[in-house]
């Protein structure tokens, strides 16, 4: 594990950029960034997705070579695998962004999500996961993301969301990389407060668990008791606690997450709100800067 980049995520000023996109959500990125559908659909109407892959690098590409869009104010950023496989300006991406931009990467590494039962979503089956890592290891990643969904409050749904996420992070830190375990909260759920309490309690037990050298993070919605997760911001094995937007604006992302001492951002939509591929350099630095500010201020609590 590289040491420099684990003293800068412990205890860095800033957040994390999510560039993590995957092939479900990307078309939707790519619509707020003003590529619509048919550039990348024959005229049957069929996706083509190398094309859409291409034109998601290329906006991704455009923010990290931003000159706003550096390790002052983000400590790290969360990368799809493509785009961990991809070049910005003829370096590998990870190595990019920590030896140009000394910002931290990190892989997501799930692919999706399992059907609703007991009211959430656990993560489809990873196949060839130590490959991947043993990859992402060798491109100079730092660590990993995994996402499921809570939709309700119920135990049993819940606890199988975490004890996925542990049983895997434990996989992951055994190749020497830090698991960002997100065990996202839907922000539309109608038990929103009663479904934190139970994930609160289900983490707690598996945090306890962990062995000293044992070192995860924790990507988490923001919750409806303010400092809800404060005891877990301490923990001894939680290097750092996340939060993500959860599809709130950026505004009421930022407030949120103002409310919650000692937890940073690591957002996506939040983050690239208003850029355009028809801005000019300056109004796309200029809209991106913003965002940056707001969030790294909201990140400074």
């Amino acid at each position: 594990m590289n040491q420099q980049q684990y003293d800068k995520v412990k205890s860095g000023r800033g957040f994390l950029a999510a560039l993590d996109q995957s092939g479900g959500s990307t078309p939707k990125a790519l619509a707020l960034y003003g590529i619509d559908a048919d550039q990348f659909t024959d005229e049957a109407g069929n996706p083509n997705d190398a094309e859409m892959f291409d034109l998601i690098h290329q906006m991704r590409a455009r923010i990290m070579t931003s000159p706003v869009f550096n390790g002052d104010r983000i400590l790290g950023s969360i990368l799809f695998e493509m785009t961990m496989d991809r070049e910005i300006d003829g370096r590998g991406t990870a190595d990019y962004l920590w030896n140009v931009k000394n910002i931290v990467p990190f892989l997501k590494v799930d692919k999706g999500l399992e059907p609703e039962v007991n009211g959430s979503q656990v993560m489809r089956p990873i196949p060839e996961l130590d490959s991947l890592l043993d990859r992402a290891r060798n491109k100079g990643v730092f660590g990993t993301k995994m996402r499921s969904v809570i939709k309700d409050a119920d135990w049993a749904g819940i606890r199988s969301v975490i004890d996925q996420q542990f049983e895997i992070a434990k996989q992951i830190i055994a190749k020497d990389l830090v698991p960002i375990i997100e065990p996202e909260v839907d922000i539309h759920s109608p038990n929103k407060a009663e479904a934190e309490r139970f994930l609160r309690d289900a983490m707690r037990e598996h945090l306890d668990s962990l062995e000293p050298d044992q070192i995860v993070m924790l990507k988490l919605t923001p919750p409806e008791i303010d400092d809800f997760y404060a005891a877990m911001v301490v923990h001894p094995n939680v290097l750092r606690v996340v939060a993500l937007s959860g599809g709130y604006d950026q505004n009421e992302a930022d407030e949120r997450l103002a409310r919650q001492h000692g937890v940073i951002a690591s957002f996506s939509r939040a983050l690239t709100v208003g850029l355009s591929v028809d801005q000019s350099d300056h109004e796309f630095n200029e809209t991106l800067n913003n965002s940056i500010d707001a969030i790294y201020r909201a990140s400074s609590t």
